[in-house]
């Protein structure tokens, strides 16, 4: 679809026949589709009349040919008829228009050639059928009989609204993305008043407005703290695994999530100005831009069409005036046998048959493709985008190192730490319960326990006040932690997150909680490189953490500290300065990059938005799957371009047999018998050939 078309309704893109996108993806993302209800329902009727059709046509194929002793052959060309009218004036009635609004502003496309095709074969087949003697001999077969090309019409109309269905349900998909997003804001906010707290919906807050935010709350729309602190998962925007302390003054981001403390907040940006609103929006403008495949396809079109119609009228103009007689009959035939021999069936299967194999090489391999044009793209890709949590690393914190002081030891340390994070839901808490679980550690209970909002936790363990957490919570404390600033800075330089467990005035040990990096990460990384690919790193995380890990794995681009805009940001300025740019994510912060991505990868383990949001998915979340991928698209398109060899191979060498070019010296004509051979032969070459696919090496 054309991005500057502009349509005060639904309906369809006059340049290149494809359905119209609204301009405010969230006016319509949660209503049903009802193009790709009316589609679904008009492949399936298709089918079901047309299978038969199809049946009855190819039966002299069969040994024996069991199909015409059943049926004779004139009593199948009328049954022919009856079942795929419906097939061609029903269910490819939207073909039709969309043909004739290309002709009618000379904007040809896919649909020119489409409406051409079908509207060829079958007003020819009507015409052999109800007026046979009007063909002269060379047109006409066994026993006198006009061969007919019903089945041409009806399964051209079938696949083409197979692909339409196909097409849709991605851009449905692309929709679930979107309603993804949209359900991540809270439908009400509780407003501050000088009566009291009152529930609101969120539509009716206002610039200025003071929110309340309780702990487990979704933070309502964008603005500053007003007052309270808390720990804020930003992971949905930063990717950062962490939670990040927010106190007075920092400013929040609507549909984050509030996890511990309570406090109140201004609104500052409201409805379409809120961070998510935005990123609604540059996942929507991304489905509505238009991949180059597309164009190059109208091009192609644009110039086909008005070739075999030329050609066509050529032909029959040749024939009217210096043929034998019948002239007119001979010319109008001639003209015909062109139309039908440039029906683009073997160049209608040259791709989606090599697709539709190659979707299913690559699911056995851990590889799913959306769509063609992702498969399309991929082995052109020399720039690849990188997030750092969950896509280089495992996007879970773990326990990596506790490092006991004074007469602590290394088990009580972490069984003290562990007996203060039971029952919370942070992921410190998880990654320090995970690790006492593997050690076979007991946690004690702890007694007069508090959440000390955004600086970590206490309680009393064995009569003791015990406190856990970062260094605000040591010095409000009068602990001291200054000889320990080298290993402290030295861990987080290596990207980890250190935590202090203290009892009274003592501290006891220095934990450390890093993220780790994928094994399958270590082994991946050099062999994208050794493909031609330049890796780059854009995270929300720290400048810190993103070099370590960086640094481990050979990545020297790094754009550390980015919000979801400016992922998108740099995609584009990848693209503007000629890169063919993949991006793979999991997070619901890295859906516009992918969707704005040449190539979005999504991995299988990471957000429902991300693999919405994405062309590949990585089922396995291993991007070793990314270079399984590439080469699945090197061994698809080098199928796709043999088979539209075989097709152009087959329109050259038909469409002048079928004007009548070996006339003058042979006085042959191109009979519709062999024309039917022939494209028989032609869309079994292509078959086989895509059916090789399923034995690609990956």
């Amino acid at each position: 679809m054309h991005p500057e078309v502009r349509n005060p309704g639904p309906g369809t893109c006059p340049d290149c026949g494809m359905g119209l996108e609204p301009e405010n993806p969230a006016e319509a993302v949660f209503l049903e589709n009802p193009e790709l209800t009316d589609m679904t329902r008009r492949m399936w009727v298709g089918a079901l009349f047309g299978a038969p059709v199809l049946v009855l046509a190819m039966g002299h194929l069969v040994p024996g040919n069991p199909v015409e002793t059943a049926v004779p052959a004139h009593i199948s060309a009328w049954i022919q008829f009856v079942l795929s009218t419906p097939v061609v004036l029903w269910a490819g009635a939207p073909f039709f228009v969309r043909f004739w609004q290309s002709v009618r502003t000379w904007k040809l496309n896919m649909f020119s050639l489409i409406g051409l095709g079908v509207g060829t074969a079958y007003i020819y087949s009507v015409a052999a059928l109800l007026f046979p003697g009007i063909f002269p001999p060379a047109f006409q077969g066994h026993g006198g009989a006009v061969p007919v090309y019903f089945e041409a019409a009806a399964a051209i109309t079938v696949l083409v609204a197979a692909g339409q269905v196909l097409e849709l349900r991605a851009r449905d998909r692309t929709g679930e993305a979107i309603r993804a997003l949209l359900s991540l804001e809270p439908a009400t906010a509780l407003k501050v008043t000088p009566d009291g707290d009152f529930e609101v919906p969120l539509d009716e807050i206002a610039r200025g407005d003071s929110l309340r935010v309780r702990p487990g709350d979704t933070i309502p729309v964008d603005g500053r703290i007003l007052d309270g602190r808390s720990d804020v998962d930003e992971s949905m925007i930063t990717g950062e695994p962490l939670p990040v302390v927010k106190a007075e003054n920092d400013s929040v981001i609507g549909g984050t999530a509030n996890i511990s403390g309570s406090f109140v907040m201004s609104a500052d940006r409201v409805g379409r100005e809120t961070m998510l609103s935005k990123l609604v929006q540059i996942v929507a403008d991304a489905q509505r831009s238009r991949a180059p495949i597309q164009r190059l396809a109208d091009v192609a079109a644009g110039y086909f069409v008005p070739a075999v119609v030329l050609v066509a009228a050529a032909t029959f103009a040749v024939w009217a005036a210096v043929g034998p007689e019948p002239r007119l009959t001979f010319a109008l035939l001639n003209a015909v046998a062109v139309l039908i021999i440039a029906c683009p069936c073997a160049l209608g299967l040259a791709t989606p048959m090599s697709i539709m194999v190659a979707m299913g090489r690559g699911a056995r391999a851990g590889v799913l493709a959306r769509d063609a044009e992702a498969l399309e793209t991929l082995e052109r890709v020399d720039t690849l985008v990188v997030d750092k949590t969950g896509t280089l690393t495992e996007g879970r914190p773990v326990l990596s190192q506790v490092l006991p002081m004074g007469g602590a030891n290394e088990a009580e340390a972490l069984r003290l730490a562990a007996s203060l994070e039971v029952g919370s839901a942070h992921p410190i808490a998880r990654a320090i319960l995970q690790s006492a679980r593997e050690r076979g550690l007991t946690p004690a209970e702890a007694t007069a326990f508090k959440s000390l909002d955004g600086l970590g936790v206490s309680g009393a363990i064995d009569g003791h006040v015990t406190f856990l957490g970062g260094p605000s919570l040591m010095a409000e404390q009068g602990i001291g932690i200054d000889h320990l600033r080298d290993m402290a800075e030295k861990s987080s330089a290596a990207g980890g997150t250190v935590i202090y467990l203290a009892r009274g005035t003592e501290l006891l040990a220095l934990l450390v909680v890093t993220d780790p990096i994928k094994e399958s990460t270590r082994e991946a990384v050099p062999l994208l490189k050794q493909s031609g690919i330049e890796i780059i790193m854009a995270t929300g995380d720290a400048a810190g953490t993103a070099e370590a890990v960086g640094s481990e794995l050979g990545v020297e681009r790094i754009h550390a500290g980015i919000l979801p805009r400016a992922k998108a940001a740099l995609i584009n300025d990848l693209k503007a300065a000629g890169k063919v740019v993949a991006m793979a994510g999991d997070g619901i912060n890295d859906a516009p990059a992918l969707a704005l991505a040449d190539v979005g990868i999504a991995m299988g383990d990471g957000s429902d938005i991300a693999v919405e949001s994405a062309g590949l998915t990585l089922v396995k979340g291993d991007l070793r799957g990314i270079v399984r991928a590439r080469n699945l698209s090197a061994a698809t398109m080098r199928n796709i371009r043999q088979n539209l060899g075989f097709a152009f191979a087959y329109n050259t060498l038909g469409v002048p047999l079928a004007a009548g070019i070996l006339f003058p010296w042979f006085g042959l004509l191109l009979s519709p018998i062999f024309a039917s051979v022939a494209m028989s032969l032609s869309s079994v070459s292509v078959i086989t050939n895509a059916l090789r696919l399923r034995r690609a090496r990956l």
